[in-house]
């Protein structure tokens, strides 16, 4: 099964399958026959309108059958897709058309005007409109002969959320998508696998990586995906039941929506047979409740998109309550190495943390136009995460935080993570954030934002208390503020820089 391409995949399917349902959104739908044939003809207008191998297409919208067949029909002419997400502002969509040097943006009415405003000289079409129909339609040519798509060939770049400076282009090739599920796939490894008939759930945006590698592993098996125009608890409760959702992948945080549906019952979803996820830690307190209700299989992944999505998995039968690998990230596929460094470059001892670096044959072609930056993450294959953590005897990652999320208080290391996932345990917590601000005696001190569930209140004095019977006295947090929710990007992770923002913007450094 190696060497398969988006192209070649979805040929295949039209072949084999024509008739299956291949993506529905929104009350519309294309089967497999279909949704080749309309990145076909796709293909043949970005052709006519200059786009040419190499050539970036920007997409600016939500969740649509259309957004796959742009999808398609870039990857079939080896033009590359920069999907942008719909909820930046002028400036940041301004950013990554030009960054990118797009010379086409698809948009729909909703994303017209911003993408306008934000790069005027640049051709926008509405795929929701009746110029995009007449732009098809005017394109009659035969398809010329084309150099059939190789596994390396660039066909996205997905920008980084930005959580810290200008978000950065990474070129993921059509390899990224398959490698590693043909890895399990060879070592007869059933982790991610799907089943003829599932009906698989796109919980994530097609402009997160998790969203788009999610999506093509649906349409790589051939099976029906659905997808919302943008992710809705409600919507997601009643799109299990009445499509009879049988995968899904989704981050933490839509877990705890899903889980807080007024509707959502286990006969709601009784359906599901897995769930992956991914994209952020995820509490103890969470994990338990989500495996009651859903009583299906987990699978927990762990990657970047510069490792092109996974490369850690924790498999469904580590899942188990009361298992101490409940805690870990997982175990690298087949054909994935796991290596922990120090701040010197030395490898650590099993047990000792440090920054995490990956090495996965869906890793990354580079950042676009940022040598520098690339040769950085990207060193002699290894991609260095920016991740701390550590790997256990038997070769299980465990995940402290990012390093440069990590306090220092009076010289120890703490990590946020550690403190969220105990004030998760709170039954009156519904999600928190740690940071670390000033002290002019210890450096930093702990800070934590905590967001209470609806109707709940706990005090301060409550919540250390708790807080002293689970954790070392320098873990503990020195204040609590209490806020209505907790700042995350679409991936679910917690934007901490504007947490920082207010005790840190009178400071030359970022660190005490």
């Amino acid at each position: 099964m190696t060497g398969r391409t988006v192209t070649s995949v979805l040929a295949r399917h039209a072949r084999n399958r024509p008739g299956t349902l291949a993506i529905a959104c929104a009350g519309a739908g294309l089967d497999y026959a279909r949704l080749h044939a309309d990145s076909i003809r796709l293909a043949r207008a970005l052709r006519a309108a200059g786009i040419d191998k190499g050539s970036r297409v920007a997409y600016l919208g939500k969740e649509s059958v259309d957004y796959y067949s742009l999808f398609f029909a870039c990857a079939r002419m080896g033009a590359v897709l920069v999907p942008i997400n719909f909820r930046l502002t002028a400036p940041e969509v301004e950013h990554i058309i030009r960054n990118s040097g797009s010379t086409l943006v698809l948009v729909e009415a909703d994303t017209a005007d911003i993408a306008h405003s934000a790069a005027p000289e640049v051709r926008a079409i509405r795929m929701d409109g009746d110029e995009f129909t007449g732009w098809l339609a005017g394109v009659a040519e035969p398809e010329p002969g084309e150099r059939p798509a190789e596994p390396d060939d660039a066909v996205i770049q997905l920008y980084t959320s930005g959580t810290t400076g200008l978000p950065k282009g990474v070129v993921l090739a059509q390899r990224s998508f398959f490698a590693i599920a043909d890895a399990l796939d060879e070592a007869g490894l059933d982790w991610l696998a799907f089943r003829d008939g599932d009906r698989n759930l796109i919980g994530l945006p097609g402009f997160h990586v998790g969203g788009i590698w999610w999506a093509m592993q649906g349409f790589a098996a051939g099976v029906t995906n659905v997808a919302m125009p943008r992710f809705d608890s409600s919507t997601a409760v009643a799109l299990i039941e009445e499509a009879q959702i049988t995968t899904m992948c989704v981050v933490p945080s839509m877990l705890r929506l899903i889980l807080g549906e007024p509707r959502v019952t286990r006969e709601a979803v009784r359906s599901v047979r897995k769930v992956v996820y991914g994209g952020s830690p995820i509490s103890e307190t969470l994990l338990r409740e989500a495996l009651e209700l859903f009583g299906a299989e987990f699978a927990q992944i762990y990657g970047l998109t510069e490792t092109g999505n996974t490369a850690i998995c924790l498999p469904p039968a580590d899942h188990v309550p009361g298992n101490p690998r409940l805690a870990a990230a997982g175990r690298p596929y087949p054909g994935v190495s796991v290596r922990i460094i120090d701040a010197s470059g030395a490898r650590c001892e099993p047990g000792a943390v440090g920054e995490i670096c990956l090495r996965s044959p869906a890793a990354m072609l580079g950042y676009w136009n940022l040598p520098e930056a690339t040769a950085e993450t990207l060193v002699d294959g290894w991609v260095h995460t920016g991740d701390a953590g550590y790997v256990d005897a038997d070769g299980y990652l465990y995940i402290r935080d990012r390093l440069k999320d990590m306090i220092i208080v009076g010289g120890e290391n703490i990590y946020p993570a550690e403190i969220e996932n105990t004030l998760a345990r709170h039954p009156a917590v519904a999600d928190s954030a740690v940071i670390g601000v000033p002290d002019d005696v210890l450096g930093e001190s702990v800070h934590a934002f905590v967001a209470c569930r609806p109707g709940e209140r706990v005090r301060v004095r409550e919540l250390m208390t708790f807080c002293r019977e689970q954790l070392a006295w320098f873990k503990i947090p020195v204040r609590f503020e209490f806020v209505d929710r907790i700042p995350r990007n679409p991936s679910g992770k917690i934007l901490r820089w504007q947490l920082r923002e207010r005790f840190w913007a009178d400071r030359e450094r970022q660190v005490n």
